[in-house]
């Protein structure tokens, strides 16, 4: 039978404090008879005691948020492997280059640290940049890897995977953070983009920095649309994207750290 950890942090308190009470008044009694020198013993006894036990609950109560805190590491750790195993999987449906969803979501990571975001956002920029095409498991693959051009209808149809992609994640409470990568990833900087229209710093600013990144991996890699781009040529089309397709201010800053995010997305280099 598993104890409750609040039971368990009970009992031993109420355990030391009996103890405490009994002995120590067997103690004070034992030392001496005088009613003052008692009532400064008892006094002494009562600091120590909450002294003591306020030291008791704070290694009882920290040792249970530690063991939490691991059971919770654990927790994340099976649930971002097993999201691995799927975007794999999506990735070869998809016919993506290899490791695609992991080198974006790499490369997402690293220069979102350079945005400056850290703890809990840089999680959920990790989660929607690995699951930023998770709304493409509902379309159809004579649309999702056709090699021509999309028909209008197709197109329309394509241009339902990040509403898809958002009401697929908000099934799930640990995901429904990481939303903003998956909705919002084919919004424009000037507006023009899709679900939404959003324009500027409406756009979320976990997608404006996915969006470079995403942009810069389906230029330089083959699809089955198109060849792999020259590196020159990727990099003038990032210029020239910067404040019409894309948020200037992340263009210029994947600019600055290019070298190091492109060898970050390789597995070059540690992030």
């Amino acid at each position: 039978m598993t104890v409750k950890p609040q039971f368990r942090i009970v009992a031993i308190y109420v355990s030391v404090a009996l103890l405490w009470v009994l002995f120590s008044d067997r103690l004070l009694f034992s030392l001496t008879a005088d009613t003052r020198t008692l009532s400064l013993l008892h006094t002494i006894k009562g600091c120590i005691y909450v002294v003591v036990t306020g030291g008791l609950l704070y290694w009882l109560i920290g040792r249970d948020v530690r063991r939490m805190d691991r059971l919770n590491h654990l927790l994340l750790t099976g649930n971002e492997q097993s999201l691995r195993a799927l975007v794999s999987a999506m990735d070869v449906r998809h016919k993506e280059t290899r490791d695609h969803s992991e080198r974006v979501m790499r490369m997402t990571v690293a220069l979102a640290r350079r945005v400056g975001l850290d703890g809990d956002a840089l999680r959920h920029v990790r989660f929607g940049a690995l699951l930023h095409d998770i709304g493409k498991l509902a379309l159809p693959d004579a649309v999702l890897i056709k090699p021509g051009p999309l028909t209008p209808d197709e197109m329309t149809l394509m241009r339902t995977h990040p509403v898809l992609g958002r009401d697929l994640l908000m099934r799930t409470a640990f995901l429904r953070p990481a939303i903003d990568i998956p909705y919002a990833h084919h919004e424009r900087w000037d507006g023009t983009g899709y679900p939404r229209g959003l324009i500027g710093e409406e756009i979320p600013l976990a997608a404006r920095i996915f969006s470079v990144v995403d942009v810069w991996d389906a230029l330089s890699f083959p699809r089955v649309y198109k060849p792999a781009w020259p590196e020159m040529d990727v990099m003038d089309y990032l210029r020239n994207a910067a404040g019409g397709q894309l948020d200037p201010g992340v263009v210029g800053l994947f600019m600055e750290h290019y070298d190091e995010l492109k060898a970050i997305g390789l597995g070059q280099a540690p992030d």
